[in-house]
């Protein structure tokens, strides 16, 4: 009964976690936990002290926007509008980060620092052999090659740092000179590729060859525009054309005075006509009365006769003879004669021509010369005006085939200064390139590394932490795979009975 524990209690089991139900996996699986620990570290410290050291080089490339490159169109006004400076993106530090990592310049980078045919690490060795047996294919400098670019690829670092402009390079290798000429390699080689990729190549040719065209259609141009100037007689059919409707202007307004004059002429005529119809032709200057001193003296005479005759009649017959009455009749009417006479002188009139007649007949005259006149002057003044417009119409078509010609030669020089231009821009771009003045720029050179990338002590503190990670996790691993119940508290956790009594492990292995 020594070995038998019996517990009582009037209370249950505590069945929270505590500490000691954490670390007890650790101190049950104590053995393999240890062992475990030892072979981890142990391996770690084998690796410190018999692996080679590893130097990584390490530069850093600045990206700017200070060179901006002249855009490759003929509109010049889009030309005009890339001339600002942008800021860096991070687009554009991806763009680099990814033109760093491309497999031409790798491949450059590769044949440059002659690394094609190197394996560094036994493994690498034997994996290789291992694959040539695999496949059954002999190492080809194609393969050596492909593997080289994969192994730089796999090892090479490219990270842009964050809020900068920067691109941090890092290579590792155990030839800290090997690491640093990759990267000056790559550095080099990055800014060629560079250029390359944001300036097309053959530019500066091609808008040499596009110059020289252009120019040859200019001067094609001048030649045709100096030809038919010279064959028309024209120099400005625009200013020749605007002095002829000038003059037609003139000469219009001179055709609807004329006719306006011969308008008036003609009414004026008619006018004339019609007033001079109704004006008499002469007119009365003088009336003159006179007495008929003949006629009178005649009647006075043949009176006397006739009063004598009668009276001798008388002496010798009687008053109602019939010759001395007859005598008597003769006689009053003799007296009545000259008293008719006496009463009614006769008039002597004087008449003459009326001015206004005269007047009117010269002005009729005239007007119907003014019209006559002015009918001819119309008719001479349409017949310029006509003669006027033929020539416009004829400058107008003349006109259109000269500002042809000036808007080829315009179009012409306009190509012809945008190409050469853009060629002088593409010189420079050129001579920029070949100056490496781009916009990127090794703002830290990789140099040569003096001390390992990994500090031994690291490599044990690392190592340290690395075997009581994994030691602790495999005794924690292995604990939970056990079936067996271990503690009072775990029979009542899992099978909810109570404990009456317990044997110690120590009692059972005695």
């Amino acid at each position: 009964m020594d070995d038998l524990t019996i517990r009582r209690s009037a209370t249950p089991y505590h069945l929270g976690v505590t500490l000691r139900d954490v670390l007890m996996p650790v101190f049950r699986q104590r053995r393999l936990a240890a062992m475990i620990f030892i072979g981890i570290f142990a391996g770690a410290v084998l690796s410190a002290l018999l692996l080679p050291p590893r130097y990584e080089a390490e530069m850093k490339i600045l990206v700017n926007q200070d060179r901006v490159d002249p855009v490759i169109t003929s509109n010049a006004d889009l030309q005009r509008g890339s001339a600002a400076v942008s800021a860096v993106s991070e687009e554009d530090l991806n763009s680099e980060v990814e033109l760093l990592k491309s497999r031409d310049l790798l491949e450059q980078v590769v044949l440059a620092s002659g690394l094609e045919s190197r394996v560094e690490s036994r493994w690498g060795k034997a994996v290789e052999r291992f694959e040539n047996a695999l496949w059954r294919t002999t190492p080809s400098p194609q393969m050596e090659l492909a593997r080289s670019v994969q192994a730089l690829e796999d090892n090479l670092v490219v990270d842009p740092l964050k809020k900068t402009k920067l691109i941090r390079v890092m290579y590792p290798s155990r030839d800290p000179e090997l690491a640093a000429r990759v990267l000056q390699n790559l550095g080099n080689l990055f800014q060629e590729k560079h250029a390359a990729v944001h300036r097309p190549p053959g530019t500066f040719h091609f808008f040499d060859q596009e110059a020289e065209r252009y120019r040859g259609e200019l001067a094609t141009s001048e030649t045709q525009l100096s030809d038919f100037n010279g064959t028309e007689g024209i120099v400005s059919a625009a200013e020749q054309k605007q002095l002829v409707l000038q003059q037609i202007s003139q000469f219009q307004a001179e055709l609807h005075q004329s006719k306006a004059n011969d308008y008036e002429a003609n009414r004026r005529a008619l006018a004339l006509k019609s007033r001079a119809a109704d004006t008499p032709s002469r007119q009365t200057t003088q009336i003159t009365k006179i007495d008929n001193a003949q006629l009178m003296a005649a009647l006075e005479t043949t009176l006397l006769n006739l009063e004598l005759k009668r009276s001798d009649m008388l002496t010798k017959y009687a008053p109602t003879y019939q010759p001395v009455m007859e005598l008597e009749s003769q006689i009053a009417d003799t007296q009545k004669a000259i008293n008719q006479a006496e009463s009614s002188p006769t008039q002597q009139v004087t008449t003459d021509r009326l001015p206004a007649q005269d007047w009117m007949a010269t002005e009729v005259v005239r007007a119907e010369s003014d019209r006559a006149a002015f009918e001819a002057q119309a008719g001479a003044i349409g017949g310029v005006v006509r003669l006027y417009q033929g020539i416009a119409r004829n400058l107008d078509e003349k006109g259109r085939h000269q500002d042809d010609l000036i808007r080829n030669v315009k179009i012409g020089e306009d190509n012809y200064l945008l190409y050469l231009r853009k060629r002088e821009e593409a010189r420079i771009s050129d001579a920029l390139d070949s100056k490496r003045i781009v916009n990127v720029a090794i703002a830290e050179a990789a140099t040569v590394p003096a001390l390992p990338a990994l500090n031994i002590l690291w490599l044990f503190v690392g190592g340290f932490f690395t075997a009581g990670i994994v030691s602790v996790s495999a005794a924690y691993a292995v604990d939970r795979m056990d079936p067996s119940f271990r503690t009072p508290d775990e029979l009542v956790r899992y099978l909810n009975v109570k404990v009456l009594a317990s044997i110690p492990p120590s009692t059972s292995h005695k």
